[in-house]
C-alpha cells in the first residue's frame, strides 16, 4: 500500500494538536489492517476514494465512505482495525492524529462518525474554493466533531483558475497539503502563527488539505501507534500490549477478530525517548509561502 508520511516531519514535528499525517494511494490495493493499539491521541480517517470497514473495542463497526468523518478517540487506549471494502478498491485517503490535552489522556475511548459536515464557499474573481470543515471551525463553519478548541482540518477543493485569500485564526499556524497536484511533487506548506488570511490557489492544487492548530507546548512522546509524555507512558503501553490480559484490559477487543488476529508491537530502541519538543515558529511575512516535501 502505497504511504506518504508528512508529519512528523524534522522541520514541522506538528501543526497544532495535528501530530501525524498520511495520505494513502490513490492506489488500487486491498488494506487489511489487523487490530492494533492507540493512546492519548485521536484518529481522524477521511477517505476520497474507497470505502474502508473500521472496528474498534468501543464496539463500533462501521463503514466510511468519502465525504464521511471517522473520529476515534483513545484516551487510555483502544484498538481498532481497517478493512477496505471490494476486490483491489481504488483507495485514496488521509490519515491523522491530534494529540488529546494532557488532562484527557486517560478518558475512556469513544467513537464517532460524523456524517453531516459544514462547507465554506469563499468566491474569487477567477473561481472559488469550497472547503468541508472536518473538525473545529473556519470561517464561521464549525463542525461537530468532538475535539478540543484550537485546531482546525479542513477538505478545500478550488475551481479552475481559483486565487482566492481565505481568513483564518492569526493565532494558528497552519499547514496546506496539496491531494491533487497540478503538475509535479506534492509538497506540505507551513506557516508560523501570525497571518490572518491564506492564500489558496488552484494552481498549487485542485483539492488541498489545510489543517491548522494553537502551537503545542506540551511534551510529546511517540512509539509506533502509541502517545505519552515521557518514555515510561509509551513503555507501559508497549507492555500492556504485549501481554494478553493487561491488552484485553487496557485496549478491549476488536468485534470479528479473533484473540491471535493483532498487529504486535515492534520493540522498543535501546535508548531512553525524549520528547518531541516543537521549534520554534516565526512571523511569516505576507507574500511567503515556505514549502518541504
Amino acid at each position: 500500500m502505497s504511504v506518504q508520511r508528512w508529519l512528523p516531519h524534522r522541520e514541522v514535528p506538528t501543526v497544532g494538536a495535528w501530530c501525524f499525517l498520511d495520505r494513502i494511494g490513490p492506489q488500487r490495493v486491498d488494506m487489511r489492517v489487523q487490530p492494533h493499539p492507540h493512546t492519548a491521541l485521536q484518529t481522524v480517517t477521511w477517505p476520497l476514494t474507497g470505502q474502508i470497514r473500521h472496528r474498534d473495542s468501543t464496539g463500533s463497526d462501521v463503514v466510511v465512505r468519502p465525504g464521511e468523518l471517522n473520529l476515534m478517540t483513545a484516551g487510555r487506549g483502544v484498538s481498532h482495525s481497517e478493512f477496505s471494502l471490494g476486490d483491489q478498491p481504488l483507495q485514496h485517503a488521509v490519515q491523522l492524529w491530534v494529540v488529546l490535552p494532557r488532562e484527557q489522556d486517560g478518558c475512556p475511548p469513544r467513537f464517532e462518525q460524523q456524517r453531516e459536515l459544514p462547507v465554506l464557499e469563499v468566491g474569487g474573481a477567477r473561481g472559488g474554493v469550497r472547503a468541508t470543515v472536518l473538525v473545529g471551525s473556519l470561517g464561521g463553519a464549525t463542525s461537530p466533531a468532538g475535539v478540543a478548541p484550537g485546531l482546525v482540518g479542513a477538505d478545500v477543493v478550488l475551481d479552475e483558475g481559483a486565487d482566492v485569500e481565505v481568513e483564518v485564526d492569526p493565532a494558528h499556524e497552519h499547514a496546506l497539503l496539496a491531494l491533487d497536484p497540478e503538475g509535479g511533487a506534492p509538497a506540505l506548506r507551513h506557516w508560523a502563527p501570525g497571518r490572518a488570511s491564506l492564500r489558496l490557489r488552484h494552481a498549487d492544487g485542485a483539492r488541498q488539505l489545510l489543517l491548522g492548530g494553537v502551537p503545542t507546548t506540551d511534551d510529546l512522546v511517540m512509539f509506533w501507534n502509541f502517545i505519552g509524555r515521557t518514555h515510561e507512558d509509551v513503555a507501559a503501553a508497549r507492555a500492556d500490549w504485549e501481554d494478553p490480559d493487561a491488552a484485553a484490559e487496557r485496549f478491549g477487543r476488536v468485534p470479528g477478530h479473533a484473540a491471535g488476529e493483532r498487529i504486535p508491537s515492534p520493540p522498543l530502541p535501546p535508548v531512553r525517548l525524549t520528547p518531541r519538543r516543537p521549534r520554534p515558529r516565526r512571523v511569516v511575512e505576507p507574500g511567503e509561502a515556505p514549502a518541504f516535501s
